[in-house]
């Protein structure tokens, strides 16, 4: 069985999850605990970050070129459109995605996180030691105002202005590019993921997010088709869970 060794709450591990759902692949998700469960990781694969697919003997990181082996490995449905011109924009959303709206969302959560002890428990990992959990959350905000500068108001409208226009062109068969589902929706929906989490996150994150953004009236419909999007694919088939 594939095996997707991740952090819970990174897009990029989410972003590969709803792949692995998109192409019917059942897996094994391994769950790695920031720091010492990273050596391990690097054992594996040469480097710390996650997400990383296990297949036998064979290893990958980075959620791209876990999403192209997949699709290699499963061809069906496709994920890349074959027309040239649908497969560039994919690719060219997908790495916006992935690099600058990835960034700015990052940015956004922690300085939501530094003002909200709640959700900094939340985002912790669930097997973080108790006195330290109650040490991160116990954390005023004010010692954690050098997060205020992470997303500068100009940036933060642009990334608003990009969602917007995603929003306003989503067709009506609710996809980026063309009339079927592609890396572009996986990439986009993922990553909207830091901006307001989804219920498969869990009770403590489900619906929460970044104020200002994830309750901005001109992105709900975008929400809510990422809602839709992970709902459907999620439930073709549940991963194991270590």
């Amino acid at each position: 069985m594939l095996e997707l060794h991740q952090f819970r709450h990174s897009a990029f591990c989410l972003k590969v999850r709803m792949t692995l759902h998109a192409k019917d692949l059942s897996f094994r998700e391994v769950e790695v605990t920031p720091g010492l469960g990273q050596l391990s990781v690097f054992r594996m694969s040469g480097q710390r970050q996650v997400p990383v697919l296990v297949d036998g003997d064979q290893v990958f990181a980075d959620s791209s070129a876990i999403c192209r082996y997949l699709e290699t490995l499963q061809p069906e449905p496709a994920l890349l459109p074959s027309d040239p011109l649908q497969r560039a924009q994919v690719e060219l959303i997908e790495d916006w995605a992935d690099t600058t709206l990835a960034a700015s969302a990052r940015a956004a959560l922690l300085q939501a996180a530094a003002d909200d002890s709640q959700l900094r428990l939340a985002l912790l990992p669930d097997d973080l030691p108790a006195p330290l959990r109650q040490v991160m959350s116990g954390v005023p905000g004010g010692w954690l105002s050098s997060l205020e500068d992470l997303l500068g108001q100009e940036q933060r409208a642009s990334m608003l202005a990009s969602l917007t226009a995603l929003a306003e062109g989503l067709d009506q068969n609710g996809h980026l590019v063309g009339d079927t589902l592609t890396l572009a929706d996986l990439a986009v929906a993922a990553q909207l993921s830091m901006l307001r989490f989804p219920a498969s996150s869990g009770d403590s994150l489900a619906g929460r997010g970044v104020p200002g953004l994830s309750d901005h009236p001109r992105l709900q419909s975008l929400f809510h088709w990422r809602d839709q999007l992970e709902a459907q694919l999620i439930q073709r088939d549940p991963a194991v869970t270590e």
